[in-house]
């Protein structure tokens, strides 16, 4: 007997904490506002509407408001809050203000701007100032995703050794300049078609074949100088492979996300910035190869192992871990 009324207290405990579990994630499923920008704002200026979700557990009494800038007003409210403002609010920051007390739920803004851009973001139990966000414009985007495709190929080490071991096969200025055409060509031509979702490839096998392709130029130029086809014509293989590094490049660009209405503008600027990027480095190596060439003239000795075979080896390890640790992830 005492077993059972044990037994029965364990499962109303059981109980009550699963019960007290589930009113817990009502508590905090997010309240949602929709702030929407106007089309007409009038002499007044930019007007916009927004209105609120509350979630179960925050009573309506409780209902936040926003507090704009004070250069908005209140227009009025019917099924949703409107104010107008005289002066442009974008990037001005608003703030979340509850009347009567506050609560521990997070925050989901959506913005939509007269222009159609859509904005959404999610804000932690506590933050209670959110930002409109600014319309899009020509110029903001071109910088903004030269300046990613800059920074992606800085980051991308993969493909920078495959960059370095196909300046150090090519040699001299023409034969350089031929190999990166055509591997700028490849991969911009795949990057457009991928980041248009015109062709797709799941991301696994692309970069594992992204690092074989940094160990084969690795074995070419451990193997040295031959009458390969890579030694030969080195723009075959930077063509070919350069395919794959654009749908890379493309894989990346879909984390980051397109522009919504300049998305033209995106694609090229993200294209120019990588290129931009390709071509600061090669540069560079080149001018530490001729640093390198000089340095062995002068010193007019015979080094223990020739430069690019030591470089050969140091990538093809550095490729062969990506290799396998990327397979090993599928």
């Amino acid at each position: 007997m005492k077993r059972a009324v044990s037994r029965w207290r364990w499962e109303c405990c059981v109980l009550m904490c699963m019960i007290s579990v589930q009113l817990s994630a009502d508590d905090l499923r997010p309240l949602y506002v929709e702030i929407r920008e106007l089309a007409q704002g009038g002499a007044r200026g930019t007007a916009f509407s927004y209105r609120v979700r509350l979630p179960p557990r925050i009573a309506i009494q409780n209902t936040p408001e926003l507090q704009f800038p004070t250069s908005c007003k209140w227009e009025g409210f019917a099924a949703v809050f409107q104010v107008a403002c005289t002066d442009s609010v974008y990037g001005e920051e608003l703030t979340v203000v509850y009347p009567l007390y506050e609560v521990a739920n997070p925050t989901v803004i959506k913005v939509i701007l007269q222009g159609g851009e859509e904005f959404t973001r999610a804000y932690g139990s506590g933050e209670r100032s959110i930002y409109i966000p600014s319309p899009e414009t020509a110029g903001g985007v071109a910088f903004q995703y030269t300046w990613l495709g800059m920074e992606h190929i800085w980051i991308g080490y993969d493909h920078l050794l495959f960059l370095l071991c196909l300046i150090w096969i090519a040699g001299d200025w023409r034969r350089i300049l031929i190999t990166i055409t055509g591997f700028t060509l490849a991969h911009s031509v795949t990057l457009v078609l991928a980041a248009l979702e015109l062709v797709r490839l799941p991301v696994g096998p692309v970069e594992a074949v992204i690092a074989l392709s940094v160990l084969f130029l690795a074995r070419e130029l451990a193997l040295g100088p031959s009458e390969s086809l890579t030694w030969r014509h080195p723009i075959a293989v930077s063509s070919s492979f350069g395919v794959l590094h654009g749908l890379g490049f493309a894989a990346v660009l879909s984390e980051i996300g397109l522009p919504q209405l300049q998305l033209v503008t995106g694609l090229v600027a993200f294209n120019v910035g990588v290129e931009i990027g390709q071509v600061m480095f090669a540069f560079g190596v080149i001018l530490l190869l001729r640093l390198f060439s000089e340095l062995g003239r002068r010193l007019n000795t015979a080094l223990p192992i020739q430069g690019h075979v030591a470089a050969g080896y140091l990538v093809g390890t550095i490729s062969a871990y990506w290799l396998i640790d990327r397979v090993v992830a599928f």
